[in-house]
């Protein structure tokens, strides 16, 4: 697949606290102008703290809300409840399971139902005992990636649903480099051979630019003091012990993930950043004015990761990409203003994406 179809699509963080029905965010979602949405579990949808019969009852009403608005939930992701756990990198095998068997795979199953394509999450971290200890990273790691390859072949098995990773921005939320980008889908996809993807999100690239490899020169003890060249030897470095504690110059540009990775990642989450901060900001003309995301740089960009001819070992090129804006709400905002830059943000895209379902090779 080298020409995919691209999709703009709007996440219901927006909506949270405010509008928690399917109805009511759904409506909001379209009369906004968007035709295709993304559900954060963060909405009265996360299946740890939501009863079954609840659940299915909100289902219904999701499907219910997809005929009278004619907008439909294309994908599923997680919000800030997972994402602020170790979740499937935990110490405890309990933990790692409950989130297996009572989080992810009764939820695979509704998502099937629903007609929806792909369920994306973070939903694990290393804390600082882990990545301070060489074997116990690899390990934990590889515990992982086994998860994440039994989570592929569910989903596959169970209405063939995409699953991806979302990237990160700092060593104890993997992936957050390039490189070890590569090496995850290859690993999981060597286990699993059934579609397992990643989320680039192109405000995640902030980070890893305070976690550059350090001057050949000049090495580091574990313990973070600094030594000569002539001292590194006599311990070994931190770049030696912890490679995967350290980023590229490479990795602090949104724009090289995209031409490396796009192809791999059926959801790229898209908000205005200038660079510095993720602060998940709307396309507005004020946004817009410092904003390093520009839209014909980032389908270019994409287009760039279909030409590449990557190595064998990696999960087939996704034959969609849903363009999905992740655009947080403050708690004082007003919602005409919440309103307000939802469209400011599809109109400054349709300028490039006139229409969903196009194909890339006519967008650029």
């Amino acid at each position: 697949m080298d020409d995919p179809r691209i999709y703009l699509v709007l996440d219901n963080c927006f909506a949270i606290k405010r509008w928690i029905r399917p109805a009511h965010w759904l409506k909001v979602c379209r009369d906004a102008g968007f035709l295709y949405v993304q559900a954060s579990t963060d909405n009265e949808i996360d299946p740890l703290f939501s009863p079954n019969d609840y659940m299915d009852d909100w289902f219904e009403e999701l499907k219910e809300a997809e005929k009278s608005t004619g907008a439909k939930v294309i994908n599923f992701y997680t919000g800030y409840q997972t994402y602020r756990t170790a979740g499937l990198a935990h110490y405890d095998k309990r933990v790692r399971q409950k989130l297996v068997e009572d989080w992810f795979k009764p939820l695979i199953k509704r998502i099937a139902l629903s007609g929806a394509a792909g369920l994306g999450f973070s939903m694990f971290a290393f804390s600082e005992d882990v990545l301070r200890d060489q074997a116990a990273y690899k390990e934990r790691m590889e515990t992982v990636v086994r998860l994440l390859a039994e989570l592929a072949d569910f989903a596959f098995e169970n209405g063939r649903i995409d699953i991806s990773v979302e990237q990160m921005y700092a060593p104890h939320q993997p992936p957050w480099t390039i490189d070890g980008t590569y090496k995850l889908l290859e690993d999981v996809y060597a286990i699993s051979k059934n579609p397992f993807y990643i989320t680039l999100d192109v405000g995640h690239a902030v980070g890893q630019c305070r976690f550059l490899k350090p001057e050949t020169e000049m090495g580091e003890t574990v313990d973070g003091s600094a030594k000569s060249k002539k001292q590194a030897g006599e311990a070994p470095d931190k770049l030696t012990l912890y490679p995967y504690m350290f980023s590229e110059e490479k990795d602090c540009n949104p724009y090289n993930w995209l031409k490396e990775l796009a192809c791999f990642s059926p959801i790229i989450h898209l908000q205005q950043t200038d660079g510095i901060i993720s602060s998940h900001k709307a396309f507005s003309p004020d946004n817009n004015k410092d904003g390093i995301i520009k839209p014909a740089k980032v389908l270019k960009a994409i287009k760039s990761s279909y030409e590449k001819d990557h190595k064998a070992g990696l999960p087939a090129k996704s034959g969609n990409i849903y363009l999905s804006f992740e655009i947080f709400a403050s708690n004082v905002e007003k919602n005409n203003e919440i309103i307000k830059k939802l469209k400011q943000s599809l109109k400054y895209w349709r300028e490039h994406i006139p229409e969903d379902g196009l194909p890339l090779s006519q967008l650029v």
